[in-house]
Formats: C-alpha cells, structure tokens, sequence
C-alpha cells in the first residue's frame, strides 16, 4: 500500500463528478479559483464546462431503455398550481373522499340511501377522471383504467343498492334463479 492510502486520503488522480462531466480532482480546484478571479475582474468565465452547465439540459419524451421506477399516470400532476395550500391542489380525490365518507354515516341511519351515495361519488370520480387533464391523486394508473375502475365500481355499487332487499327498487329476473342454483 502506498503511504497516501495508509493515511487515508486517495491519490490525486481520482475524480470528482459535477452534474454533467468527470474532471480530475487537481483540475477542479484549479477551475474553481479560475471562475472566481475572472468573477471577481467583472470577465465571463473561460471555462466552457462552467457555461455549459448553466444551460439547461433538455430531456427526452422517449422512454428510457432501462426503467428505473413506474411512470407518473396521465394527470397525476396538481389539479391546481403550487401557490395554493396542500388539500386545495387535490380537491378531485378529497371530494371523492367525503362523497363516500357523507355516504358511509348515512348508511349508518338509511342503508340504501348511504350506499347509492358511494356509488354516485365513484362515478362522479369516473366523471373527474375523464373531464379534468390534471387530477392531482385521483390519477393511480392511466386515465382509460382509472376510468373503468371507477365507473365499473360505482355502477356495481348503484345498481347493489337499487337490489337491496327488502322492497327492492330494481329486480333482476334473472338473479332468483343463480341465487337458487348457489345458495339452497
């Protein structure tokens, strides 16, 4: 082992990595005083990798070969800007939410009421999800499956509660016969 090694620095040939390039370490802090004498005399800086970083960098709409992590859904960026508190910029999910948050305690006093009031608030998400471009956390996977599922979902709990016994208000003919065959 070199004696450098034994007291725990590294050689001077290692690197340091800058948003952009690798430049030996010996370079970096000559460029670095370079910069701010030419600062300090009112010059722009020789170095083009200084330059070259203050531009900005533009980013490809291609998909990378590798992925890393899972893709934002379409729309799942803030229904409304950034200078507005947190529960405004996700007021689609937060009326969803107390859609069938309202119809959960109403269940509680009047079943079939608080379960259509569910079904109605999923469908009024399916509605958010297909009506607005930017949903905040509505937005789980793309806008076509977000769409379904909810819709999907809220059908089946509208037409649940409209079959609710006793009196029902939607009869199935159909369904007396399959819950014979499966149930007695």
């Amino acid at each position: 082992m070199s004696k450098e090694n034994e007291a725990g620095t590294e050689p001077a040939t290692r690197t340091e990595k800058t948003a952009d390039t690798e430049q030996p370490a010996a370079d970096a802090g000559q460029s670095a005083a370079d910069g701010q004498q030419a600062a300090a005399a009112g010059e722009p800086p020789s170095d083009g990798r200084q330059q070259a970083a203050a531009a900005p960098r533009r980013r490809s709409r291609r998909f990378p070969v590798l992925t890393r992590d899972t893709a934002r859904p379409e729309g799942g960026g803030r229904a409304v800007g950034g200078h507005h508190p947190a529960p405004y910029r996700q007021w689609p999910l937060l009326a969803v939410c107390a859609g069938v948050l309202v119809g959960l305690l109403v269940t509680v006093i009047e079943f079939r009421s608080g379960t259509l009031i569910i079904g109605l608030a999923l469908l009024g998400g399916a509605v958010l999800r297909w009506a607005k471009p930017s949903v905040g956390m509505l937005a789980v996977r793309s806008r076509f499956t977000d769409m379904v599922l909810y819709g999907v979902l809220g059908l089946v709990i509208v037409l649940l509660a409209l079959m609710a016994q006793p009196k029902p208000l939607l009869t199935v003919p159909f369904l007396d016969t399959i819950v014979h065959f499966t149930v007695r």
